[in-house]
């Protein structure tokens, strides 16, 4: 009981901390329980409501598993499937046990099927014991920044001790987006090579939209992470416990590229009186935002002044919150080209 009443205090600190954040109306219809949109690039929540709420979160525990096995395992390599993973309750791909499969393929029974059987085949193929792979899952999304979560399954089937936040599933859930291997697996609508249709609807549905995964127990309700892009920003989805998973998705999505718009910062390479900085930003913005964005360039002239030495430093705010730092070098001479950076005035 003082367990779960720490939580709950804690869920309503974290609340009251980001209650800065946009929210974004729900209809009677299409409410949810917890939600939240994020920007993949810059991690920049676009907006959220009941977003540190600790929750069931069904099937969509599955992202987690799949990055892990695809951080920490060769995709090419062969799983017999073990007598354990046979008849798993739930969503099934109906594997048998003794079968083979590559990793690759259990990935794709995985977040297609939503098969819990290949859940567990890869949790014991990762770990040799489903403790142990949950105690794998938890350091992971721990050094995610998903701090709020704990998991003790792979696949998301109920227990007390298995919860997450929206907040918390869409920073896993950024992160796997950004590997090419897990986006081509939940970007798949179907999966020829074992005659597996993707459960996500919004693949065929939403403009751009490029996964996630979809979720269901009593437990939990319906469950969603979506993901998609358009116009150069990638913007990732949770939703929980939402009756119209796929509307609601679909409003916060819809909403989130009506307000904002990727806005390119400091483009990389480019010369400002002689230095320049290596990396390209760009960040979601509001119109009126761009006005509230400040860049400060703090600059250092080295003697002898030498190619690629360090020369100083940028940094970006919007307002008064600092969003972007990095260094400044030295350019070859002292030609110019064509900048993008937003000096200080």
């Amino acid at each position: 009981m003082r367990k779960w009443r720490r939580m709950a205090w804690l869920a309503a600190l974290a609340a009251g901390l980001f209650s800065c954040i946009p929210t974004v109306c729900a209809s009677a219809a299409t409410v949810s329980m917890a939600e939240c949109v994020l920007e993949v690039s810059s991690r920049r929540f676009l907006s959220a409501r009941n977003a540190d709420t600790f929750l069931p979160m069904a099937s969509t525990t599955k992202v987690l598993t799949a990055i892990l096995i695809i951080d920490d395992c060769d995709v090419g390599d062969i799983v017999v499937v073990p007598k354990a993973a046979e008849g798993v309750e739930g969503s099934s791909a109906y594997l048998k046990a003794g079968e083979e499969y590559t990793v690759e393929e259990l990935l794709y029974g995985l977040m297609l099927r939503s098969g819990n059987d290949c859940a567990e085949a890869l949790a014991l193929y990762h770990s040799g014991s489903i403790p142990d792979f949950a105690q794998a899952m938890n350091e992971k999304a721990a050094a995610l920044g998903a701090e709020h979560s704990h998991f003790v399954n792979p696949h998301g089937l109920p227990d007390k001790r298995h919860y997450t936040t929206a907040r918390d599933l869409a920073i896993i859930s950024a992160y796997a987006m950004e590997n090419p291997t897990f986006r081509n697996i939940v970007s798949c609508r179907y999966y020829e090579p074992r005659n597996w249709a993707n459960k996500n609807k919004m693949l065929r549905e939403y403009a751009g939209a490029n996964g996630v995964k979809t979720g269901f127990t009593l437990d939990a309700g319906r469950c969603l992470v979506a993901a998609a892009e358009r116009d150069g920003m990638q913007l990732v989805c949770a939703v929980l416990n939402s009756p119209q998973m796929y509307e609601r998705s679909t409003e916060l999505l819809d909403a989130a590229y009506r307000d904002y718009s990727m806005v390119c910062l400091c483009e990389g390479g480019a010369a400002l009186d002689g230095v320049f900085a290596k990396e390209t930003f760009c960040y979601p913005l509001t119109e009126r935002e761009r006005e509230l964005v400040r860049v400060e360039l703090m600059k250092i002239s080295p003697l002898p002044a030498v190619e690629g030495e360090f020369a100083g430093q940028m940094k970006i705010y919007l307002e008064n919150n600092l969003i972007f730092s990095q260094n400044l070098y030295m350019m070859e001479g002292k030609t110019e080209k064509r900048s993008s950076f937003h000096e200080d005035q």
